[in-house]
């Protein structure tokens, strides 16, 4: 079999379209409810392999070590897991904010994990592969099955689910919003009561909506003036612990008047809403 050339993968955005906080576990973690869908907008990876073991990762990000690195945690799980004594050089190119809510560290895990057990020619299972994600966040394993998802425990537990593929207007207010700060905060709710995958479903746009909206409102005035303003023109939520959020369009054309108006304020980016992700559509999986 001949070897695997270089890939170029996406590694797509995210937005919880609903996240409820419904306790808090004895080791620290939150007890959720979300629903995770995806958008056709996020990084990019680039893969070539490599014959003696090394993991090169470029661009280096601002503020992140090389030791906490999603990417580079990545690789090396998947080498400790299976024993692979190839390496890979790896280019990122990075288009979702950091700190945005958007999963952008998540998916480009989820990305490394299943580009390099192409590139590699290990062939693992996606359960085994999302296995090891969970050990690098909460996130990871949603992006690694590929399916939007109704999730629930500290997010692990996914159950796949169709949703409608409305287009998103998503506001970035400039600041970084840090996730513990948020899951920290004495404020925030904890106690929501938990409800059943088929009301959040049957419940429609009308009712979803973000635990963590109030306490980054209060932490983050920038957060809290770009949801005012982009809710007084469409249905608008944060996403996860933010910074960015989010309105829901019926239609591109009332997306792009939105956009126009927002970006004169905010970096802005449109989107058409996934419930299978594009880097399964590329892998074919």
């Amino acid at each position: 079999m001949p070897e695997p050339g270089p890939l170029t993968l996406p590694a797509p955005a995210k937005l919880n379209r609903l996240l409820l906080i419904t306790g808090r576990r004895p080791d620290g973690y939150h007890e959720l409810q979300t629903l995770f869908q995806f958008l056709d907008h996020g990084d990019t990876l680039h893969l070539a392999p490599r014959d003696d073991g090394e993991i090169h990762l470029t661009p280096a990000l601002p503020g992140v070590a090389p030791e906490a690195n999603l990417i580079l945690r990545a690789a090396r799980a998947l080498q400790a897991e299976t024993g692979c004594r190839l390496g890979a050089e790896i280019h990122l190119m990075k288009r979702l904010p950091l700190g945005g809510g958007l999963g952008g560290g998540s998916s480009n895990a989820a990305t490394a994990l299943l580009g390099l057990d192409r590139l590699w020619g290990l062939d693992l299972d996606l359960e085994r592969l999302a296995t090891l994600g969970l050990g690098l966040g909460a996130d990871v394993p949603v992006f690694v099955h590929g399916r939007a998802a109704w999730a629930e425990g500290i997010g692990e537990r996914l159950t796949p689910v169709e949703l409608d593929a409305p287009w998103f207007v998503v506001v970035h207010p400039g600041v970084a919003v840090s996730t513990p700060s948020v899951f920290g905060a004495a404020q925030l709710t904890r106690d929501t009561p938990p409800i059943t995958m088929a009301r959040a479903l049957q419940g429609g746009a009308s009712s979803w909506r973000n635990d963590c909206e109030a306490t980054v409102r209060e932490l983050y005035p920038e957060v809290a003036r770009a949801l005012d303003w982009l809710s007084s023109r469409a249905p608008t939520m944060l996403t996860g612990t933010g910074a960015c959020v989010f309105a829901r369009l019926d239609s591109e054309a009332e997306a792009d008047r939105l956009r126009e108006d927002a970006s004169r304020r905010w970096q802005t980016f449109k989107a058409r809403g996934l419930s299978r992700s594009p880097l399964h559509v590329v892998l074919g999986r």
